[in-house]
């Protein structure tokens, strides 16, 4: 029997404007009747319009996302609270409802400064390395989602 109930999944980077932004879309786009991924930043800014752009040619659509503070989260119980960047790892809060912490660092896209093409190939990249480790973590069925 199918568990009814989804586990709810908080991802965190620096500015809130990109990764995990991008994590948050992956994980609610893919594996939806499992999970319910947030997103939020220790120092939030505006949502990346690379990151909406990268995302919609993969066909998840991000554009309605808004940067928002980690402090929105902090009373609120969650599975998961991973921090997709060194300094969010750093700078973040305890989370008293967090059940359990996970990290994976990528590279900030949103700190190359190139051509609009050099910037979207970075975008493009890292979103590429999420959706991979968002699938080796979150999306096998005998994975996290059994514990």
């Amino acid at each position: 029997m199918k568990n009814l109930t989804r586990r709810k999944i908080l991802f965190i980077c620096t500015r809130n404007s990109a990764r995990s932004h991008m994590a948050e879309g992956f994980v609610n786009a893919l594996y939806s009747d499992r999970y319910l991924a947030f997103s939020a930043g220790t120092e939030p800014s505006t949502v990346s319009p690379y990151a909406v752009r990268v995302m919609l040619e993969i066909g998840i659509d991000i554009s309605d996302h808004r940067s928002k503070s980690v402090d929105q989260f902090i009373d609120q119980d969650l599975d998961y609270v991973v921090t997709v960047c060194d300094h969010a790892k750093e700078a973040c809060p305890f989370f008293p409802g967090g059940r359990k912490a996970l990290h994976k660092g990528f590279q900030d896209p949103a700190s190359v400064a190139g051509t609009d093409e050099e910037n979207l190939d970075v975008f493009r990249r890292v979103r590429d390395e999420i959706r991979d480790w968002i699938e080796n973590t979150f999306g096998r069925e005998d994975g996290l989602s059994q514990e």
